[in-house]
């Protein structure tokens, strides 16, 4: 029984660790459990949100347990072996009609501030445009006139380890922001349902045809942020990830010198993965 419980401590204490250790990696991590880092103000109060939720789903729960626990302990048939007749009880009615109101005000309250929160910024300093196919993503930066290019799976065989890419993840061209700007986000689709979901920065909505759905972001700090496409869109649904290279103001800048060279003449499509090189990323 020591042996079993010393075995069940150490488990619980690995699982401790590794859950902070998680919480404090950046990007993913193998085998994490816990949200990416938050590195956008948007999913900064998304998490704060779900951490109250948790204290308050963790106290009902707690509250029903010790409440199950007392009328079994209390009222089975050896404590009670005379049941009471009481039909109802006035003060109960009213307890259990009046907190579960209360607990949905106290949760109502901080979801509608986050939804309208999360819903656009009103002084936009610029704006990126996403589109979605199957099973690709088009970008756009409307503020420079010209810069489009389509974002392809890199495919497994063709993973460079030496060069960071991650399988699954990393895309042959990859959408460039700059850290410290509101960034409006115009959304849509070109054939079917899609979601274009960055967890690091808080965003999941969906892409629908005909449809342009608004969000913005505003990354705190430089780095490089995968998501994934969140809306079952086909065959080849898995295999349509998001890679962001978040950099300064003035990387950004000198990347668009670049971009507008690189793809002056790029037509978004199939069949025209051309890789774009980011060599002061590497310094």
């Amino acid at each position: 029984m020591i042996a079993r419980f010393s075995s069940l401590a150490l488990f619980v204490l690995v699982i401790a660790l590794a859950g902070s250790a998680m919480a404090q990696a950046s990007g993913v991590v193998p085998w994490q459990i816990n949200m990416q880092p938050a590195v956008s103000t948007s999913a900064h109060h998304i998490h704060e949100f779900h951490n109250m939720l948790l204290w308050i789903i963790f106290a009902v729960a707690i509250f029903v347990f010790i409440l199950m626990f007392w009328v079994c302990l209390r009222y089975n048939a050896r404590a009670n072996p005379k049941p009471s007749v009481v039909s109802h009880n006035v003060l109960i009615e009213v307890l259990w009609t009046v907190l579960p109101v209360v607990i949905l005000i106290v949760i109502a309250i901080p979801s509608f501030k986050l939804l309208y929160y999360t819903d656009r910024t009103e002084n936009p300093e610029m704006t990126l445009k996403v589109t979605g196919h199957q099973w690709y993503w088009d970008y756009e930066y409307p503020d420079q006139e010209g810069l489009a290019f389509s974002s392809y799976m890199i495919g497994e065989e063709d993973i460079d380890a030496s060069k960071g890419q991650l399988r699954l993840l990393s895309t042959d061209n990859a959408v460039v922001l700059p850290v410290e700007t509101n960034i409006q986000i115009l959304i849509t689709a070109a054939d079917v349902l899609h979601s274009w979901a960055v967890p690091a920065f808080g965003i999941k909505l969906d892409a629908v045809p005909g449809r342009t759905n608004e969000t913005w972001v505003r990354i705190e700090k430089p780095g490089v942020y995968y998501g994934q496409c969140s809306e079952l869109c086909g065959k080849d649904h898995s295999y349509m990830p998001i890679e962001i290279h978040a950099v300064s103001k003035e990387d950004f800048a000198r990347w668009l010198v670049s971009a507008k060279q690189e793809f002056s003449s790029y037509m978004p499509g199939p069949g025209t993965q051309k890789p774009l090189q980011f060599a002061y990323l590497e310094d």
